[in-house]
């Protein structure tokens, strides 16, 4: 194979236990004088927030709070924050959280810098202009949002989510500290777990991977499987902490380069027409899918499931490979997640709708097997008809 690749990452990383301490001193590096912190309310009733500020303060940077963050970030709540807070001189955005803060701050950043509407940017390089300055600080191991170059955003109109995708998106820096992450409830390690899970498998398969996005990729695998069921355990172990966390970030930079596939293609419809949390979307998809893709890449798909944990001994590139299929349903089954029939207002007779906006999506291009519409809507259908017994909630 020859390959022809770029690899571009624009931000910069601060890893470290207590490294949140520091955001006073990197926001006045980034020549931050009005900083506006973009979170949710939850988070803003825990101690987190507290040493954000409180780094903020002791160097002097003023700031402001939004904490209206919902998941599944729609585009009127961004106009709302950009119109409350348009006037006051922001230098620098800040999001705490999970994706959802920081993807709206990311779009929070393009309404300061561009005119126009939201959906006026949705796509590849619609961007003029850098956005705001933009720190993030991640609260869960999943997105990988802060180190991406995209903001995914639900359209409210057509009940579908949009990306904005440019390098001009990036955040200056993500401040990385596996510390924040202790308190998170069960289900949100779970979820978000699988998200990043997905982010590294289906940046792997990628028709358009690469080797640099594929040694991350790989990486990211290995851990997270290893180490999301003992975050899920026990969440005060920190060595799982740290280790999830890494696997969320480099995750996210690897699926910057070779993008996502029909995971994400299924996933996103069904957030922007039921308010699915995302995490929990990609792991119920993500086994059919997985399936679904061996015969385009067997050996790559081989490669999966053996870091997952299948066996070689004896078996057929094909074989091992569905026995990561068994291995991602078991995962997701030990740590929680719930079954496609068992979420909140799903209807078959949505699947049309959901698969029309699934194949439509940009994620069906890089998927490594081609998929039709109709595709989809047995995917969907498969994956509402199965029925698995969890270990635990």
């Amino acid at each position: 194979m020859i390959w022809d690749f770029n690899f571009n990452l624009p931000t910069s990383i601060e890893f470290g236990n207590g490294t949140v301490n520091n955001v006073g001193k990197r926001a006045k590096e980034l020549g931050g004088n009005k900083v506006l912190i973009i979170t949710d309310k939850g988070l803003a009733q825990t101690g987190i927030l507290k040493r954000v500020t409180d780094s903020l303060e002791q160097e002097g940077v003023s700031f402001l709070v939004y904490d209206e963050i919902t998941p599944n970030p729609k585009d009127v709540d961004c106009v709302k924050a950009y119109e409350k807070f348009k006037e006051e001189n922001i230098d620098l955005l800040l999001g705490l959280g999970g994706g959802s803060s920081m993807d709206t701050a990311k779009a929070i950043g393009v309404l300061f810098t561009h005119e126009g509407e939201l959906k006026d940017r949705y796509g590849f390089n619609l961007l003029e202009r850098d956005i705001t300055p933009l720190i993030c600080i991640p609260t869960t191991s999943g997105t990988g949002s802060e180190v991406t170059t995209g903001s995914v955003i639900t359209d409210t109109i057509t009940k579908q989510k949009e990306a904005i995708l440019d390098i001009k998106l990036a955040p200056k820096l993500a401040i990385v500290d596996p510390e924040l992450t202790l308190t998170l409830p069960k289900s949100i390690t779970a979820a978000t777990g699988m998200d990043a899970l997905t982010h590294a498998i289906e940046a792997y398969t990628s028709n358009i991977a690469e080797p640099i996005s594929d040694a991350l990729s790989l990486y990211a695998i290995e851990i997270i499987a290893k180490y999301l069921p003992l975050a899920v355990e026990n969440g005060t172990n920190l060595e799982a902490r740290q280790n999830m966390l890494v696997g969320s970030l480099i995750a996210g930079m690897a699926f910057t380069h070779a993008d996502l596939g029909a995971v994400h293609a299924m996933a996103e419809p069904l957030g922007g027409l039921y308010d699915t949390p995302h995490g929990v979307a990609n792991s119920i998809f993500l086994p059919h899918v997985f399936e679904y893709n061996i015969p385009s890449n067997p050996e790559k798909h081989a490669t999966v499931a053996l870091k997952l944990g299948a066996t070689a001994e004896g078996k057929t590139l094909e074989e091992i490979a569905q026995e990561g299929v068994v291995l991602l349903h078991e995962l997701a089954s030990k740590i929680g997640i719930p079954q496609f029939r068992d979420l909140d207002n799903v209807n078959p007779d949505d699947f049309e709708f959901l698969a029309e906006g699934a194949f439509k999506h940009l994620c069906t291009i890089t998927n490594s097997r081609q998929l039709s519409k109709d595709d989809y809507l047995k995917l969907f259908q498969k994956t509402y008809e199965m029925k698995m017994k969890h270990s635990y909630q």
